[in-house]
Order: C-alpha cells, then structure tokens, then sequence
C-alpha cells in the first residue's frame, strides 16, 4: 500500500513517506514499547499515559496496515490479543536510536516551553 498525502497525491519525498508511516504522537511511543517486547491492549495503554482507547485501536490498526506491527489473536475466552513488531517495524530501531541521541545531544538548546507541552 502506497502512503498518501492529505490532498490524495503521491507523497514524492522518502521523508515524506517515513513520516506518514511512523508520524503523530503515538506510533512512535507504540513503536518504542513493542522493541522492548510482546504487549497486551492494556500494557499499551498502561505505558503511554494520556492515550485514549480509541486513538490507540486507531494507531494500531494503521501500523498493523502499513506492515510495522503484527496483531496476534488466540482464541480463547476472554479473547487474547498481543502486538509486535514485524521486521518492518523493527528495522525502525535506528531511526529512535538516532531521534533520542539528537535530543540527548540537543537537549539544552530546545526551548523549554517544547519540552514541556
């Protein structure tokens, strides 16, 4: 599936298309507690405070559908789903390796009102 931009056309710049995949404020948050392993729904929503359930089934439906998560169901009652990174996703390990070392390396020139909000 091809990402697309707001007004419908092709996005042209491979920035572009990354930041469609992984942009917002939740997938890469999401993005970051699946590397550290398996997760249930409510581990999810238990590590990203402020999250509502139904952003978090919305960001989690878009990454299964882009390929940077998998959703595993087991039938058994209660229902049981748990979410991982695919490949895909995990292959996004240096780019949040490299956003945290430039905010480590930046953090002093950042405004303090950005840091806060």
């Amino acid at each position: 599936m091809e990402p697309k931009a707001d007004n419908d056309t092709r996005l042209t710049c491979e920035v572009e298309i990354t930041l469609e995949i992984i942009g917002g404020r939740w997938k890469v948050l999401i993005i970051r507690e699946l590397m550290a392993g398996v997760k249930r729904f409510g581990e999810l929503q238990r590590a990203l405070p402020g999250i509502t359930q139904k952003m978090l089934t919305q960001q989690l439906r878009e990454m299964e559908d882009d390929g940077i998560i998998h959703r595993e169901v087991y039938p058994q009652i209660p229902p049981k789903v748990e979410y991982s990174l695919t490949p895909l996703g995990q292959s996004l390990q240096p780019i949040l390796n490299a956003m945290h070392e430039w905010a480590v390396k930046n953090f002093s020139q950042i405004p303090r009102h950005r840091i806060n909000e």
